[in-house]
């Protein structure tokens, strides 16, 4: 599937502030970039940077008053859709170091507080099947209601609240993996058909020694999927970090699939 992405971000800085930009997509195997480009209007120089796991790249830059950022890309995705059920947990012992990390419980997915609920809920359920029961859950007893939360809030408090945007249920799903012994990690994407349009997040879940992505809202296609960057939760794949004040002008997404 070939995709076409176009990304406008327009944004006020009453004063100079250092900003951390991710809306580049990664160049994977199963992601070939044919073009991309990135342009930003009202900074200072840019200097780009790996992403987390080396995925993908974020940009320094510093930015005062009116900043425009737009990016162009498109994008072949071809990813095979392995049946989740089938796919096995691996043995802690046998995880690689660069996996290790994500087992661990972090800023907003306290995966140690939701052990004993992971237990007694999906306990009889082993590897990919125990993973789509946990985003099946969260379907149907997490609400997706836009403005809901804010950037403070946590697996925890989503629980407690029953409901979330996307970063909501994809910070819930990585707890409840991390806390069965399965490592996850939040991925930040462009997705197909998601309404409305914006950036999403998502969850990979490593299963029989890869990766392997789910989308725990239920809201786009994963065969949509573009990957931006990965890491821990929403703290490691925010599309733009600030480090100062801004105020948001106007933003646009859009993801196309070519020749529709």
């Amino acid at each position: 599937m070939r995709l076409s992405i176009r990304v406008e971000l327009d944004y006020h800085f009453p004063a100079a502030a250092d900003v951390l930009l991710a809306i580049e997509a990664a160049q994977l195997p199963d992601q070939l970039l044919l073009e991309d480009l990135l342009t930003v209007g009202g900074a200072g120089p840019l200097r780009p940077i790996a992403g987390e796991d080396g995925i993908g790249r974020r940009t320094w830059l510093t930015a005062e008053g009116k900043l425009c950022a737009a990016y162009r890309a498109t994008v072949d995705v071809g990813r095979p859709a392995p049946a989740l059920d089938r796919l096995a947990a691996v043995p802690l012992r046998d995880l690689p170091a660069e996996v290790v990390p994500y087992l661990w419980p972090s800023r907003y997915c306290e995966a140690d507080r939701f052990e004993a609920f992971v237990e007694r809920h999906f306990g009889g359920l082993e590897g990919g099947a125990g993973v789509r029961a946990m985003a099946e859950w969260i379907q149907s007893e997490i609400d997706y209601v836009a403005g809901s939360s804010d950037a403070t809030t946590s697996a925890v408090d989503s629980f407690v609240a029953r409901q979330g945007v996307c970063r909501d249920h994809a910070h819930l799903l990585a707890s409840f993996a991390r806390a069965a012994g399965i490592p996850a990690r939040l991925v930040s994407a462009y997705a197909w058909r998601l309404d409305p349009p914006d950036f999403h997040a998502v969850v990979e879940v490593w299963l029989d020694g890869a990766w392997h992505l789910i989308d725990p809202t239920g809201r786009a296609p994963l065969e949509g999927l573009v990957r931006i960057a990965v890491g821990r939760d929403a703290t490691d794949i925010a599309f733009m970090t600030i480090f100062g004040e801004a105020e948001m002008v106007r933003q646009s997404v859009k993801v196309t699939r070519v020749g529709e």
